[in-house]
C-alpha cells in the first residue's frame, strides 16, 4: 500500500537538515572571519562541526531516499512546474554537499585543524595550502551563502504555493 504522505525517518531528516542549517547560518554570521592558524574553538569550530554533520546528514538522506523513495507528486501543478520542482530539489541536495565541502577546503587552505565536535579528526582537502585553484574554490564559500538561500527561498515558496494558492496538500504532507 503506497501513502501520499513522506514516511517519518524522511520527514526527520528533512526537519533535521532545516535545522541544522538555520543553525549553521546564525553560527556563521555570528563567528570572526576566517584567518590563516587560526584557532578552531568556539563558534568556528562549532561552524566547521555542523557543516561536515550537514555533509553527513544530506548522505543519510540520499541512501534514504534511494531505499524508500519519495511518493509521486500531487498532480494539482503542471508538468513545467514540477520541473522547476525536481531541479530546485537536486540544487538542493547538491549545494547541501558542495557548499560544506567548500568550507572545509576553506578551512584547509587556512591551515585550520578539523574535528568533528571536537572528538573526531577530519582529513585536510588541501593538503598543500599554497593550492591556489583549491583555494580560490574555497573562497566561493561565502557568495555562496546567497545561492543557498536563494534556492532555500524557491523551495519554500512553491511550498507556500501549494499551500495558499493551489490549495493541496503537498505542505501538510511533509509536516511533522
Amino acid at each position: 500500500m503506497t501513502t501520499n504522505n513522506y514516511s517519518g525517518p524522511t520527514k526527520l531528516l528533512h526537519w533535521l537538515t532545516v535545522t541544522l542549517l538555520v543553525i549553521q547560518y546564525a553560527v556563521g554570521w555570528l563567528m570572526p572571519d576566517v584567518h590563516r592558524n587560526m584557532p578552531t574553538e568556539g563558534l568556528v569550530g562549532w561552524h566547521l562541526s555542523i557543516g561536515t554533520a550537514i555533509i553527513l546528514l544530506v548522505v543519510i538522506r540520499l541512501v534514504w531516499r534511494w531505499i524508500k523513495p519519495s511518493p509521486p507528486p500531487l498532480q494539482t501543478v503542471s508538468p513545467l512546474l514540477q520541473n522547476v520542482a525536481r531541479a530546485t530539489h537536486f540544487l538542493l541536495y547538491l549545494l547541501l554537499v558542495a557548499f560544506p565541502l567548500m568550507g572545509w577546503v576553506n578551512a584547509s587552505a587556512h591551515n585550520l585543524p578539523l574535528t568533528l565536535f571536537g572528538l573526531i579528526p577530519l582529513p585536510s582537502l588541501a593538503p598543500d595550502s599554497k593550492t591556489s585553484l583549491l583555494h580560490a574554490f574555497g573562497e566561493l564559500h561565502s557568495p555562496f551563502t546567497w545561492v543557498l538561500l536563494a534556492v532555500v527561498a524557491l523551495h519554500v515558496m512553491g511550498a507556500l504555493y501549494h499551500h495558499i494558492i493551489v490549495k493541496d496538500n503537498t505542505l501538510r504532507r511533509m509536516l511533522p
